[in-house]
């Protein structure tokens, strides 16, 4: 859109005072409840405000996609009120309960948030693997028809200290990234201080290594038509010279410092003295705090010459709290105005009593800013949030005739579903950071080949050195492969599950990982789920399963973040029928996109969908055969079925979880010698299990008596005098749970330390998770129970 600076202008100071009166709003004259300031940083949205104005309302295209700062979010809000679509009742409820958010947030924030941020840095680098996905889904013939935009980051500069950044850059050089802007408010201030001297010149080199234009916004309008005057290059040098520190300290003393200051400097040098005497302090103080960043004329000239899709990173200068009381001070991150600042503010701005929520207070000619605004690119097809049909998912069956492992299974999975031509298959992306081929992707990816956009030539091919991985680069591949940082390979999975919302087409993201290293991954795990992206996340191998590779590679702790972590639905299947079974779900849950009531059968919220976990093991285990009942199947889904059903009398049930079934099912045998009423629950997915119950529990304290969780239909047949056994090969509070459900003591056996190498056998022995120590924990229970309790003592001894 042409530049209109006069209409820019006028934006950009409603965009101002609207969102610092919400902040004021929200800290000094909404009523208070807890007694705590309520927040929203003031200053570092008034940074942002030039950039974000020249930003959408020039720039911008419908097509493009912004991941705001997450101090920027009032800004943000505040526009979006400006344009029509945020309620005056949020702004005045900012940072209140169903509110506008403190951060901008896809899922909470009414209004037309791309990307959630609030987690610093993360969505930075969200945008370059948002930019992959685009073109991975512009090379495919069903995705031609996208419109291809910009993906673009609001970065304030204290974010580049976050490491997952530079990742996300050397990730995007070896995808040959395109169409992504950063532009970074280079207010010079984060929360406990100011920014050190030089950082940025480094900063930059790094961008320039990784193939990024840099652009430096360093001068507004006015000063650069200072430095037009006599005297004005000696300003200048004055300018780029002064230290951030004392730059900052200088705003914050205003117009009559700066002479001060300047006239020691540089005064007695006619031409400059001139120029700095022809300004009054109010001038000249308007002139110094006229940074590039702080310019909405520079800033959107900027923007517009640019005319190539290469990444590129503005650096913009900006004073932080610019056009406010508290502009410079290097406590005002999370300062606020007081009262009799922000009334002498008010005043200065223009904004009568009573006209704070009006949009067009202080316009002029509100008619023709509404024929502006009703004319900007970005805002003209409304909210930007597509849909896409859900793929049909064919039914997914699976040899059982064999020892396998699951991860083996998985993999099979895969390449069945490769040499097919259904629509699930042509819409899977599969990725992983570098261990694609341990992780049984690799027949999968030997068939649907790697994606780049220009092919590339396997060496090995080409010289006929026989490999089992046929890495083939194309346009029209299938996966996505990625470096060793497993921070990256959760913020692909997020950009690739949002695709449908982002883009218009649906994707099946699918990404391996070992599984100890989920933890690696975690914070962009759960932005990736905060912004209720849809993707299949396989941890293998894991636990200390993984016997020879030691405690580094060996899960304990991952069972409870599956369990945590909102959503996303955990399993830990022990066999390929049950992992099967669960995949054949997973496709459908995962473009789930429903409301409505928890199902009142499992009193979970299946409608809604989400993201899955699987966390799968290498140990090959004898299948159970051939099972198809309904109990089996759905049972698999809910998180539980028995595989040996209690009797009348059962006094022992033992319930395991995963790679340890044999062990389960060997003590059980064992103990069944002398208990035949003994039962084994075979717990599919504790997360499921807990998250039902607990919302039975909801219900039933809000009145419905008769809701009953899946877990608490399996055991309500239990006699009150039953113990419960629990075992995993993950920490034992994953399942220690289980006896809270109907009141009976449970014993939880799990991994609570640090493994080390062996066989599988040594280290369930030393952890106590084998037969024999469930045996021992039976055996403990039972004692002087007579006949019964010495028999199961000569087991152990055995």
């Amino acid at each position: 859109m042409p530049v209109d600076s006069t209409h820019l202008k006028i934006i950009e100071q409603r965009l101002l005072w609207l969102s610092h009166w919400m902040i004021h709003h929200a800290n000094h004259v909404r009523p208070k409840v807890d007694g705590i300031k309520v927040g929203g940083h003031q200053a570092s949205s008034a940074s942002m405000v030039s950039i974000m104005t020249a930003l959408y309302f020039t720039a911008l295209r419908p097509e493009d996609r912004v991941a705001v700062k997450p101090h920027a979010s009032p800004i943000f809000h505040a526009m979006q009120y400006l344009m029509g679509n945020q309620t005056r009742e949020k702004m005045e409820n900012f940072r209140g309960f169903c509110g506008v958010q403190s951060y901008p947030s896809r899922t909470k924030d009414i209004d037309d948030v791309d990307f959630s941020t609030g987690s610093v840095g993360l969505g930075v680098a969200f945008t370059s693997f948002a930019s992959i996905i685009q073109d991975y889904i512009k090379a495919k013939s069903w995705g031609a028809d996208v419109r291809m935009g910009r993906m673009v980051a609001l970065v304030g500069d204290a974010e580049l200290d976050e490491g997952n950044i530079y990742e996300a850059l050397q990730e995007g050089w070896k995808n040959d990234l395109r169409n992504t802007w950063w532009i970074i408010d280079y207010n010079r201030h984060s929360l406990d201080g100011i920014v050190r001297e030089g950082l940025f010149e480094r900063i930059e080199k790094i961008f320039d290594a990784f193939g990024w234009d840099v652009v430096r916004v360093k001068h507004g309008v006015y000063q650069r038509a200072a430095f037009e005057e006599p005297g004005g290059e000696k300003l200048r040098d004055w300018i780029d010279g002064c230290p951030n520190q004392e730059y900052s300290a200088l705003t914050f003393m205003g117009g009559a410092v700066w002479r001060k200051r300047l006239m020691d400097d540089l005064g007695d040098q006619g031409d400059v003295s001139a120029l700095i005497d022809r300004r009054s302090d109010e001038e000249l103080a308007r002139l110094m705090e006229n940074l590039g960043g702080n310019c909405v004329e520079t800033m959107a000239e900027t923007f517009a010459a640019i005319d190539h899709d290469r990444p590129t990173c503005f650096l913009a200068y900006t004073v932080k709290g610019w056009g406010t009381p508290i502009a410079g001070h290097k406590d005002n991150h999370g300062g606020l105005m007081n009262k009799a600042q922000f009334m002498a503010w008010q005043a200065h701005m223009g904004v009568e009593e009573g006209m704070e929520w009006e949009p067009m207070a202080t316009v002029d000619n509100p008619a023709a800013l509404q024929d502006f605004l009703a004319r900007v690119p970005f805002f003209v097809r409304g909210t930007r949030r597509y849909r896409d049909d859900k793929v049909a998912v064919p039914a997914i069956a699976i040899d059982t005739s064999r020892e396998t492992s699951t991860q083996m299974a998985f993999g099979k999975i895969l390449d069945d579903l490769s040499k097919g031509d259904s629509d699930l298959a042509a819409r899977i992306v599969t990725t992983s950071p570098d261990v694609t081929g341990t992780t049984n992707l690799g027949p999968w990816v030997n068939r649907r080949k790697l994606f780049a956009r220009s092919q590339q030539a396997d060496a090995f091919s080409k010289h006929r050195i026989p490999s089992t991985a046929k890495w083939d680069f194309v346009p029209e591949g299938q996966h996505i492969e990625l470096g060793i940082a497993e921070m990256n390979l959760m913020l692909l999975l997020g950009a690739a599950g949002l695709s449908h919302s982002i883009f218009g087409k649906r994707l099946i993201p699918i990404g391996t990982v070992y599984d100890p290293f989920v933890a690696r991954g975690l914070d962009a795990l759960n932005y990736a789920c905060y912004q209720d992206a849809r993707f299949i996340l396989v941890g293998t191998p894991s636990g200390v399963t993984l016997a020879p590779e030691g405690g580094a590679h060996q899960s304990v702790g991952t069972p409870l973040i599956g369990m945590s972590q909102d959503g996303l639905a955990s399993f830990e299947p022990a066999f390929a029928d049950e992992l099967a079974v669960i995949m054949e779900w997973a496709f459908d849950y995962i473009q789930r996109d429903g409301e409505g009531d928890p199902c009142e059968r499992t009193w979970l919220r299946d409608e809604t969908g989400g993201s899955v976990y699987l966390r799968l093991t290498t140990n090959p285990v004898e299948q159970p055969g051939k099972r198809g009942d309904e109990d089996f199947r759905q049972g698999t889904i809910d998180g539980a079925y028995w595989l040996r059903k209690p009797g009348p009398n059962c006094d022992v049930v033992i319930a395991y979880q995963g790679a340890v079934a044999p062990e389960a099912i060997k003590a059980a045998g064992l103990i069944g010698e002398v208990r035949r009423d003994i039962g084994v629950l075979a717990v599919t997915s504790a997360d499921r299990l807990n998250a039902g119950w607990t919302a039975a529990q909801r219900a039933r304290s809000r009145g419905n008596k008769a809701a009953q969780s899946h877990i608490e239909a399996k055991m309500s047949g239990l006699p009150s005098h039953c113990k419960i056994i629990t075992v995993i090969d993950g920490h034992p509070a994953t399942l220690s749970w289980l006896g809270s459900v109907g009141g009976h003591q449970t014993i939880p056996m799990g991994v609570e330390h640090f493994g080390q190498t062996g066989t599988i056998g040594d280290l369930y022995r030393h952890h106590g998770i084998d037969a024999a120590a469930i045996v021992e924990k039976v055996n403990g229970l039972t004692q002087g129970r007579g006949v019964g309790g010495e028999f199961l003592a000569s087991l152990v001894d055995n």
